[in-house]
């Protein structure tokens, strides 16, 4: 494979339209984070079953999204 000095390799990504840039972007982030757990979903199938259960149930307090937000703004301010 024949190796394109860093600079030029730039100066080529720029050049591409934004929607090629993000989907570049994407496929370079996405490389760097290995691959995929296989049972992931299977997993998270389990999880979500789970919290729907337990909202069922009602073990859960569920808290409106706009008082979630409202309590994270609270916390990064007194930082």
């Amino acid at each position: 494979m024949t190796s394109v000095p860093s600079e030029e390799l730039r100066s080529m990504a720029m050049a591409l339209d934004s929607g090629e840039r993000a989907q570049l972007a994407h496929d370079l982030i996405i490389s760097l984070d290995g691959a995929p757990d296989a049972d992931a979903a299977a997993l998270w199938e389990t999880e979500i079953g789970n919290r729907l259960d337990e909202i069922d149930r009602g073990v859960v307090e569920l808290v409106d999204a706009d008082e979630v937000l409202r309590r994270i703004r609270a916390r990064v301010r007194s930082l």
